[in-house]
């Protein structure tokens, strides 16, 4: 949520963020609605110091003194009721129109209306040649008993898959090893629940926007996550953190959910686009300062980056435009991954910045030890890694002639040493 105070003071900077994100906001509407909620919630106030005089001065009077006072009295009461009803009735549209106002981005976000204006900052690794036909990890997948699509589709529907013998390895290989990787860098493990309820959707800004795109348990009025960015986040919600727990960083891993609507007909061979998937998430809640804002989202961006060196993935680093952003973050990179049979680099990672948005929908504040005031945090997450869609390079990539895949060294560890996927014999 942005602060009420910033949009009074430059209205025109919220109506042009609404335009370059591309999101619906009636901003004119707000500044109209906050007028008059203000100018009702002063006169409430006046109005109690009035009749709290008036009250405390009757007992003094007499005559027609007390008749004046007493009618003064009634007449500020029947005011008052008609102040509180106007109250009534514009808080809950000032509440909803707030929460559609998005958070301006950076100045130095290029303005754009969707996910091909991204911007390139630079390119990692080298993508290999192979001097024999690929297949892509659909076909490898099936060949080596790793994946199975045609049965996940028949017990679940579409967008749906079994992973098996080393498919599932592999798998948590990858997950393991990015969270041992977070932890060692000094993120404190986690493990979440799924379900929220909607304040935590809400605080985190998933709520309004993403109703779509969630499950949702409308019997039990809870959400399944789509990233564990929410409980992650949400964790201290409605606290007052000391200035010294910060900055407080997180990873965790956990399955998440997304219905893929308005998705029909996009992506639907293989892995990359699917209901259910699992991901190391990390998560860093802040000072609210700029500068460690962006000197914790360089670092989410790096750690990311270090595990996709790790596992050898040639990927480059996008500045996302101002039409591909959420309505809460103010600058978002993502990491694409080559993937040789979409032959081009695909999203795999979206590291986001959204200064004091999300921690003031939530409440999150921490107190200052010098000054004793409260101020509201800042929060940044990313991915760490995400699968079974990281798995499409890491088995296109590393496959070899006679069809088998080279197990990434970081990972075989995490294989019991395996370090290659063959076909049974």
């Amino acid at each position: 949520m942005i602060d009420i105070k910033e949009l009074r003071d430059n209205p025109d900077a919220y109506i042009q963020a609404a335009q370059n994100k591309r999101i619906d906001a009636d901003v004119q509407r707000l500044v109209v609605v906050d007028e008059q909620l203000k100018t009702a919630k002063a006169r409430l106030q006046d109005i109690s110091t009035d009749k709290n005089r008036i009250g405390k001065s009757i007992p003094k009077l007499s005559g027609s003194e007390k008749d004046s006072a007493l009618e003064t009295l009634s007449r500020l009461k029947q005011e008052e009721e008609g102040f509180q009803e106007q109250v009534k009735q514009l808080q809950p549209e000032f509440d909803a129109l707030m929460l559609q106002v998005p958070q301006p981005a950076d100045p130095d976000v290029p303005v754009g209306k969707d996910d091909t204006e991204n911007v390139e900052l630079r390119r990692e690794g080298e993508v290999p040649q192979f001097d024999f036909e690929l297949k892509d990890h659909v076909q490898l997948g099936t060949s080596l008993g790793m994946i199975d699509i045609e049965r996940g589709v028949k017990l679940a529907g579409t967008r749906n898959y079994f992973l098996t013998g080393d498919g599932a390895l592999l798998h948590w290989a990858v997950l393991r090893f990015a969270m041992d990787f977070m932890v060692a860098r000094g993120y404190v493990p986690m493990s979440v629940p799924l379900l929220m309820r909607d304040e935590a959707m809400r605080g985190t800004g998933y709520y309004p926007g993403s109703e779509e795109q969630t499950y949702r348990m409308e019997k039990d009025d809870l959400s399944l996550v789509g990233t564990a960015e929410v409980p992650l986040t949400a964790y201290r919600m409605g606290e007052i953190l000391k200035a010294e727990e910060l900055p407080l960083k997180y990873v965790a891993l956990s399955s998440c959910f997304r219905r893929e609507a308005g998705a029909a007909g996009k992506d639907t061979y293989g892995l990359y686009r699917i209901h259910q998937f699992d991901k190391v998430e990390q998560v860093v809640i802040c000072a609210n300062s700029a500068e460690e804002s962006h000197t914790f989202h360089e670092e989410i961006l790096a750690n990311s980056e270090g595990v996709m060196r790790a596992l050898g993935l040639p990927y480059r680093v996008v500045v996302v435009c101002t039409g591909d952003l959420g309505r809460g973050q103010a600058k978002k990179y993502d990491i694409e991954a080559w993937m040789p049979s979409r032959g081009n680099y695909c999203e795999t990672h979206s590291a986001s910045k959204f200064y004091d948005f999300q921690a003031r929908r939530m409440n999150l504040r921490y107190k200052d030890a010098q000054t004793k005031k409260n101020f509201i945090c800042h929060t940044l997450n990313n991915t760490v890694i995400a699968s079974p869609r990281v798995l499409i390079p890491l088995m296109e990539l590393y496959q070899n002639a006679d069809g088998s895949i080279t197990v990434p060294e970081v990972l075989r560890l995490y294989m019991g040493g395996k370090d290659r996927i063959a076909a049974s014999s």
